[in-house]
Parts: structure tokens; C-alpha cells; sequence
């Protein structure tokens, strides 16, 4: 079976597992982080490869869930995410780095004479990535010089690449990578990313030799052309470059019905590069140029520097499109800025103070280059993950994270795009030779964020699309998991946002109470602790069906929270003793637990009640969910209005103002405290109306609270009822 086919089993066992038989018994993953689950999809689809992954929570610092997170991985591109944290630490955010002309020499009339110095400070933008064309820094040098009233330059160049030391070509690279546009030499006089294009257009004629054109064409890269044109649509050429000098060799053969055939290649020896580009924009600007390499240089008459675009649009290049020239250029122009000398040396140096800083483990990254192109480049996904959250935390962290990729941006223009809300996620991509990574933040529905770091090496001969399709697999798993209903979080805030006019805790119960009439009933309770806690890990937050305690909870939070953003907070402080989140906190006991602590709501005792002492079996009950419980069973003092009293009480018109209560019914059991609840809508002069989410029903609704308690006569299962107020 291929890998692409199983991909797409796998997935739609994800899609439709809800609809599959035993027989086929399809891989259904938990609905809370399980790494087993995350390793069974990289075996799967990747049998054989080695895999790592950290998941982090940002909120306790703790790892909460790992395969190999101490083990060394290759990083492939996402080591990017080093370099570009120890730059944004030390650079400020306003840093840009600088390009600079100076001429030196004599005037005569507006004739300059003498040596034109290009210095680069490593800016990677001078190229149409910011800019209308890949001219149009160049140009604005040459309008500087014309502004100076000079039109003839008669002038040899000096170029200063001092700021950048080291080998062009990196030294632990591959020697393939030079061939392609990603392994492009690093300079710090850098134009149009140190490439060209290379257009190939068939001839009208069978036999003819095909055209080529380079672009931007600066008289700098040199082609040999043997490419024939041949019939239809055939793609038959191949090309190879000159190891040291700027030359391209084209042959074999183009069908003549072949358009938009282009080539990408890196320039040797890019400092000449940039310097054919500045020459020709000074002729582009009217400039008359006549080179002299005899030339003599003078007295500095004119410095004219232009500053490139600020530190932020680099992060985005790095992070968000993973452009390894920019990553490399930044990684110098920081050793540069730190040390005085820009190269890799003292790049790795930078690092390694920026880790222990911020008591980070040097010896748990290590690097050879900036970029990731290395194989001998080595990260621990635990590490990873501490890097991440201490960069969440960091002052400049918000620019950090929101230089990353995500589903839909950059290198994650194709990732998880069949996930709900994949906005949320801000991810790093990275892949070359049998090795993939994606590492970045996951924002959670608890307001926690996860920081998630997965490392796949040694893949073989596995296409890149699979492997890709299985780091993205285990991200959405972790992803529904730990977002498990966001959309009714969402919902949520828009409930409140029509809410925001009503004032008064009683007035708001009663408006939201409302919203949620005709909403599905959810049997044995449809909300849980989600991914916090594998006991019952049902989504957090749930308004898409109700039961009937969910339903007082779900329209209470609403009631009671300050803002939109403390929803969520709000739910899990009425769900949960102390607002913690697990199964053992849950308030189960209605009366026992979620009135007996006191913080959302009260009896209200009434006159001609009774009470009975029952004790509640927390034991019993814990353990059959293998939980120990250590406290003694509970006795609890249960006061009620006994049915017949309750029913006197529901057939009179209520005299008091208008307002909302709560209403439990008295189980018979002696184990249990209530069997069901809801809200009582009191109006002045109308019998009360139970407002519940109904079993029988199977929904939400307004009913007479006679005729529901009528309905218990003589059955003996509902021996009164409590009423209590909301806090």
C-alpha cells in the first residue's frame, strides 16, 4: 500500500470514524494528549523513521507529554527559531542594517573622478521581496548621488565586505546545496537574495536553439547555451552550475508549446554581483559611467548610507517563508553586532550567552550555521520547548511568535488547513534530506498555550508530502484535543457580547437562561475535563447540547463573568472546587458539593420544610473510577419542601417582585442528594415556570412547575424540593 493512500485512510479514520463497523476497527485517536496515539501515526505512516516530539504547558513549565524529547534530533529549518530569538534578545527592534556608498576623489564641474566604496552591513532586503523591483535600494543610491549635482561619474569600486569574515560558501553545508536557490552564498553586499532567474522560451522553429534570458540581468551571470527546441510540451533540459564563477550551462530540449519555464540559481561570488547591479542602476538613473581602473582615490566628498527594513520584517522572511539567506545574514550581522566580527564563530558564540541568560542548556543546542542547512546541526525537543516558553515569556515575545508560520502563512500556506480555527496555531516548518521539523505554539481552550516541539529524521526514501501529512496528523490530534470545544467558547462570547446591556446577576440569569431555549438535552453529562484529565475528557465547554446541571453552569458563567476573556475561567470555577480542573474536583454532588461550597449559590430554607441526613458515598463512587478518595464519606443535612407542600407553592401566583431562582428536585435515594434541577422564572402575579434542560423532553424549555411536580405524584421518587439563590 502507498504511503499517500494509507495517509488518506488514516485520515478519514480520523473523519469518519463515528460511521465504521468493529470489522474494521479504525484508529480513533484519544480525545486528550496520548503520545502512544502520536507515535501509532508515525508508525503508520513512516514505519522505520525516527521521531521526537515535546509538548510543553506554557502556564506550569512543565512537559507534559514526550517520545525521545531528550534524544538529539537534526532540526532541519527549524533551528531558525534559535537564531532568531538570540538575535530579537540582543538586537533592538528599530535595528536595521545598513548599506553604504562613499566617494573619494575630486569634482570638476559635475564630474566626479575617483573611487566609489560600496560597504553592506548584511541586508538581505534589497530585492523585490519589500520593494516595487529589485532596483529600487540601488536606485535611491544613485538619485543620492545625482542630488549632489553630479551627472558623470568617471570612477573605479572598491567593495568592503569586512563586516561579514568566514567562507561565503559554509563550510559543513552540502556541496549540492550550492546548486539550488536555498544554499545561496552569504555576503554582506547581498542583491535579490544573491539569485537570478533564468527564463527558458522555446523557439517558433523544431531544431532552433531555444532562448534564454536572465533576469534581473545585470551583465554578471554568463550562459552557455546548447538548449534545442523541440515539439509539444516536453521538459527534457538540465543545466549545471560553475562551481566558482557566475556561469550557467543549459542543454537538452524544450517543447515549443512550453510557457513560464524558469530556473532558479545562486550567484557566485555575490559581492560582484551587487556590484553589477549598483553600476547598472547608476546607468538606469542617467548617470554617465565610464570605468577606470586606474582611478585614483582622494578626499571623502560624499558618505550616503541607506538603512534597510527594521529587525521585525527579517523574522518574518526567517520564520514565516524560512529563507535561509536572510537566516544567515541576521546570524552574522548579530555576531557582528555583539563581537564587532560577523561570522558564524561568533554567531554560535551569541548563542550559546543568549541560552545560559536565560538559564537555557548550551550544551543541548548544537550548531554549526544559522539557517539549519547543516546535517550536523542537533537539538533535544525537550530543549526546544524551553526555548519556546522562555521566548513567550520574553519582553519582545509577542514579535517572536507572530513572526512564525501558521496554517494558511508562509511555509504553512498547505498545513492543517482542513482544521477548525487553525488561525490559532503559529508553527516553524522545516525539512531537507530525510529530516522534517515543525515546532511553534498551540494556544489552548483553558487559555493555556502548549509549546510543541516534533522532529522527524532518517524518513528514507518517504516522500516529503508524507512525512509533512504525519507532523501535522499528531499536531491536529493535539490540537482537537486541546481545543475541544473552542466553538462553543466561541459561542459563548457571542452570547455575552448581546448580553452586555443587561445589568443585575437575576436580569442577566433570566436574558441568558433564554438563549438557550430549544437547545439539544445531552445525556450523562456532555461537558468534561477535555484534555486536562483522561477520566472523562469530554469537551470543557459545551453549548451545542445540555444537561440539566451543564445548563445552569454554561448560562451562570455567562451571568457572572467580567469580560468575554473570563468565560472559560468563570465555567470551570462553578464546575470545579477551586477552579481546578480534574475529575476529582468536579462538584458532582448537587446539593452536597456545588451548593455546599458556597461561592455561586444558596438555599433558601423555607417555612414548613423537612430534612433528612443521607450520607453521600464519595468512596463508592471514586473508585469505580479508580480514584482514590481519601477524605471519610460525607454526612449531609438535606433540608427540603416536601412534594405536597412543593406543589401548594407552584399552584400559587408568586407575590414577591420578579426574579430568577434555582430549583433542585429531592432524589429518593438515600445515596444520592438531587436527581435534577433548572431555573424558576418568578413573575409577580404568575405561577413559577420551570425552565430546564429536560430528559423527557429532550431539549431545553419552559414548563409549569405544577405540572412537572404533578407528574412525581404517587411515584414516590421525588420526595420535595430545595429552592436556592444565585450569588
Amino acid at each position: 500500500m502507498s504511503r499517500i493512500l494509507l495517509f488518506f485512510l488514516l485520515f478519514a479514520a480520523f473523519v469518519f470514524a463515528d460511521k465504521s463497523t468493529a470489522d474494521s476497527a479504525p484508529f480513533i485517536p484519544k480525545p486528550y494528549l496520548f503520545p502512544a496515539d502520536y507515535q501509532t501515526i508515525i508508525d503508520s505512516m513512516l514505519p522505520g523513521s525516527q521521531f521526537g516530539l515535546s509538548i510543553r504547558s506554557l502556564r506550569s513549565g512543565k512537559q507534559i507529554a514526550a517520545i525521545r524529547a531528550d534524544s538529539f534530533f537534526t532540526p532541519a529549518s527549524t533551528l531558525k527559531t534559535v537564531t532568531t530569538a538570540a538575535a530579537l534578545d540582543f538586537l533592538p527592534l528599530h535595528y536595521q542594517a545598513k548599506t553604504s556608498i562613499q566617494l573619494a576623489g575630486s569634482i570638476s564641474g559635475k564630474t566626479f573622478r575617483g573611487v566609489i566604496r560600496l560597504r553592506g552591513e548584511g541586508d538581505p532586503n534589497i530585492s523585490a521581496r519589500f520593494y516595487a523591483e529589485p532596483f529600487f535600494i540601488l536606485h535611491s543610491l544613485a538619485d543620492s548621488i545625482r542630488s549632489k549635482n553630479i551627472d558623470t561619474l568617471i570612477v573605479r569600486t572598491e567593495l568592503d565586505s569586512s563586516y561579514f569574515s568566514g567562507p561565503r560558501k559554509p563550510k559543513h553545508w552540502r556541496s549540492n546545496y550550492f546548486l539550488s536557490w536555498y544554499g545561496a552564498e552569504v555576503t554582506p553586499l547581498i542583491f535579490n537574495d544573491n539569485c537570478a532567474l533564468i527564463h527558458l522560451y522555446p523557439s517558433e522553429k523544431e531544431g532552433d536553439t531555444a532562448k534564454v534570458v536572465v533576469e534581473p540581468d545585470v551583465g554578471y551571470v554568463r550562459v552557455n547555451n546548447s538548449l534545442i527546441t523541440d515539439k509539444g510540451n516536453r521538459r527534457k533540459w538540465r543545466y549545471a552550475l560553475d562551481p566558482d564563477d557566475p556561469v550557467i550551462t543549459i542543454s537538452g530540449s524544450i517543447g515549443k508549446n512550453v510557457q513560464n519555464a524558469a530556473i532558479v540559481i545562486p550567484v557566485r561570488n555575490p559581492n560582484f554581483y551587487f556590484e553589477r547591479a549598483f553600476l547598472q542602476a547608476l546607468q538606469d538613473r542617467g548617470l554617465v559611467l565610464v570605468l577606470d581602473t586606474l582611478a585614483r582615490s582622494g578626499l571623502e566628498l560624499h558618505s550616503i548610507s541607506i538603512e534597510g527594513t527594521p529587525l521585525l520584517s527579517f523574522l518574518d522572511e526567517i520564520n514565516q517563508r524560512s529563507q535561509n539567506l536572510h537566516a544567515e545574514a541576521l546570524f552574522r550581522n548579530f555576531a557582528a553586532a555583539k563581537y564587532q566580527v560577523g561570522n558564524v564563530e561568533n554567531g554560535i558564540k551569541g548563542v550559546q550567552e543568549f541560552l545560559r541568560k536565560w538559564k537555557l542548556n548550551p550544551e543541548d543546542f548544537v550548531l554549526f550555521d544559522g539557517c539549519g542547512l547543516s546535517p550536523k546541526n542537533k537539538i533535544k525537543p525537550s530543549s526546544e520547548t524551553k526555548l519556546l516558553a522562555t521566548m513567550a515569556r520574553h519582553p519582545k515575545g509577542k514579535y517572536y511568535i507572530n513572526s512564525f508560520a501558521g496554517p494558511g502563512v508562509g511555509s504553512g500556506s498547505k498545513r492543517m488547513q482542513n482544521l477548525e480555527f487553525a488561525w490559532r496555531i503559529r508553527f516553524k516548518t522545516g525539512f531537507i534530506n530525510e529530516t522534517h521539523g515543525l515546532v511553534g505554539f498551540m494556544p489552548t481552550i483553558d487559555g493555556d498555550t502548549l509549546l510543541i516541539a516534533s522532529f522527524l529524521n532518517n524518513t528514507g526514501k518517504n516522500p516529503d508530502n508524507i512525512s509533512r501529512n504525519a507532523l501535522d496528523s499528531v499536531w491536529s490530534c493535539i490540537y482537537r484535543a486541546a481545543n475541544n470545544g473552542y466553538s462553543s467558547l466561541l459561542t459563548m462570547k457571542d452570547l455575552f457580547q448581546q448580553g452586555g446591556h443587561i445589568t443585575g446577576l437575576s436580569n442577566r440569569i433570566r436574558f441568558f437562561s433564554e438563549k438557550f431555549l430549544g437547545k439539544p438535552y445531552g445525556m450523562g453529562g456532555p461537558t468534561g475535563e477535555g484534555y486536562l484529565d483522561p477520566t472523562e475528557p469530554k469537551r470543557m465547554i459545551n453549548t451545542d447540547s445540555l444537561d440539566c446541571v451543564t445548563y445552569l453552569e454554561h448560562v451562570l458563567a455567562l451571568a457572572k463573568s467580567s469580560s468575554e476573556d473570563s468565560l472559560f475561567s468563570t465555567l470551570q470555577k462553578i464546575r470545579y472546587i477551586n477552579g481546578q480542573t480534574a475529575y476529582s474536583f468536579r462538584k458532582h454532588y448537587f446539593v452536597a458539593d456545588w451548593l455546599g461550597e458556597g461561592k455561586f449559590a444558596k438555599q433558601i430554607f423555607l417555612p414548613n420544610d423537612t430534612s433528612v441526613i443521607r450520607t453521600i458515598p464519595k468512596k463508592d463512587f471514586f473508585k469505580s473510577k479508580k480514584i482514590d478518595y481519601q477524605e471519610l464519606d460525607p454526612k449531609l443535612y438535606l433540608r427540603y419542601l416536601p412534594l405536597d407542600k412543593a406543589i401548594e407553592f407552584a399552584d400559587s401566583p408568586w407575590q414577591g417582585e420578579s426574579t430568577v431562582r434555582g430549583i433542585g428536585f429531592i432524589s429518593s435515594r438515600n445515596t444520592l442528594d438531587t436527581f435534577h434541577t433548572g431555573f424558576l422564572i418568578l413573575d409577580k402575579g404568575k405561577k413559577p415556570v420551570l425552565r430546564d434542560a429536560s430528559y423527557k423532553f429532550k431539549k431545553v424549555l419552559d414548563h409549569e412547575l405544577l405540572e412537572y411536580l404533578n407528574s412525581w405524584l404517587g411515584t414516590g421518587k421525588c420526595p420535595g424540593i430545595i429552592l436556592f439563590e444565585f450569588l
